[in-house]
């Protein structure tokens, strides 16, 4: 018999977060759907079109990284039928990007789609035009956002005429700065410029050595700082820079506490203080954080080559 391995404690936490989650999304996804009539100018946007990508998202890499069960990988596959539905199968993308052709969250919609091999042709060939343009390239985002448009960019196909080192130097984490200077809010633009950076892990070789060196010395500090005051949501996406990394940590302590946190029907908390309430409001206040637990297991088991 083989004796367990160092590895094999995040390989149980991640599968038991992953499935979970995983799981608990699909089984609420229709608590995330679009009123009747829903039109390109989504005057609400965050209420449910922001959580339609994002479970497109967690969908994109399950079935990418091919790393959790057949069964989680045909689960992921149907929040993406679901959501690419819910978007009329890429036309409300179409017509937004159409109406609006300065704003890029068409475009950092649709890539989680393709990367999971959905197709809109109209859309691919006017996202083709736009993403020629300086206007388009140059839309006044935050630093990672702009690079959230660039790798959206490369992964479509179109042409990429992103100056990477000058982007990836116009972050936060691009300065790499005093590492005691990190806040809450801090620390979601880092885990973002890292994300796109690599595809969401599938180019570790991507983080400069400098950047590689400065994450392996303080992503441990900043994990053990907000698994301390519980900040579920955001100790996952720190978990997911971890598996971004092209030698990844794999704490399992951290792994351990965070599994620990899971609810028995598989919702994650996003932190230690929110009360749960109706399932209308666990769903708002919680998919996110199941979102992202999903993308860490994903990304884990396969780092791990579970």
């Amino acid at each position: 018999m083989t004796a367990p391995g160092p590895a094999d404690p995040v390989r149980t936490a991640a599968l038991r977060l992953g499935t979970g989650a995983l799981g608990w999304l699909h089984r609420h996804r229709a608590q995330g759907v679009f009123a009747d009539g829903a039109t390109a100018e989504l005057a609400e946007p965050d209420s449910v079109y922001k959580p339609l990508a994002e479970l497109a998202l967690a969908g994109s890499l399950v079935v990418r990284d091919a790393s959790l069960p057949t069964a989680e990988r045909d689960t992921a596959g149907d929040l993406l039928d679901f959501a690419w539905d819910q978007l009329r199968g890429g036309d409300l993308l179409y017509e937004r990007q159409l109406r609006f052709p300065a704003m890029t969250d068409p475009l950092e919609t649709y890539v989680h789609f393709h990367r999971a091999g959905y197709r809109h042709e109209p859309l691919q060939a006017l996202l083709a035009h736009l993403t020629s343009l300086t206007s388009y390239r140059e839309y006044e985002h935050v630093p990672n956002r702009r690079m959230a448009v660039a790798n959206a960019t490369r992964i479509i196909g179109v042409a990429d005429r992103t100056d990477w080192p000058a982007r990836t130097a116009a972050t936060w984490l691009g300065t790499m700065p005093e590492p005691w200077t990190m806040d809450w809010m801090t620390a979601y633009h880092m885990t973002h410029t890292v994300f796109h950076l690599t595809d969401w892990g599938a180019q570790p070789e991507a983080l400069p050595p400098r950047m590689r060196d400065y994450l392996a010395t303080w992503l441990p500090v900043w994990t053990d700082v907000w698994l301390e005051i519980e900040e579920w949501d955001l100790v996952a996406e720190l978990l997911i820079v971890d598996a971004c990394m092209p030698e990844p940590s794999f704490e399992p302590a951290a792994w351990r506490r965070l599994a620990a946190a899971q609810h028995d029907d598989g919702m994650l908390p996003r932190d230690g203080r929110t009360e749960v309430a109706d399932e209308d409001e666990r769903f708002d206040d919680h998919y996110h954080t199941a979102v992202v637990a999903t993308a860490a297991a994903s990304l884990v088991l396969s780092r791990l080559g579970a």
